[in-house]
């Protein structure tokens, strides 16, 4: 079994600046892609950005220029710098890994409101 863990979430004002971490562990060989993903209320998952193992990333259009995803592969961890944020990225946030199987964190809530 592989577990997930995120933190990082909160309120923050428009503008402003959070970062989410997500830690993998329990029976790991290795990891394939970690991303991650936000749900709005009323609307469907939606992938925000993707990382290889090798590092190479992949962004929703909307947070292109304002957030960055990164790992630790010996750590098996995964970040993600959220700037300049809007409050239409409000969103509960999962994590995710691929190891054959795909695993999930349990969300953390993002609000950005003034």
């Amino acid at each position: 079994q592989v577990q997930l863990v995120e933190s990082g979430g909160g309120l923050v004002q428009p503008g402003g600046s959070l970062r989410l971490s997500c830690a993998a562990s329990g029976s790991i060989f290795s990891i394939n892609d970690m991303g991650w993903y936000r749900q709005a209320p009323g609307k469907q998952r939606e992938l925000v950005a993707v990382i290889t193992s090798g590092g190479s990333t992949n962004y929703a259009d909307s947070v292109k220029g304002r957030f960055t995803i990164s790992r630790d592969n010996a750590k098996n961890t995964v970040s993600l710098q959220m700037n300049r944020l809007k409050p239409e990225d409000t969103a509960v946030y999962y994590c995710n890994a691929q190891l054959g199987n795909s695993y999930w964190g349990q969300g953390t809530q993002v609000t950005v409101s003034s």
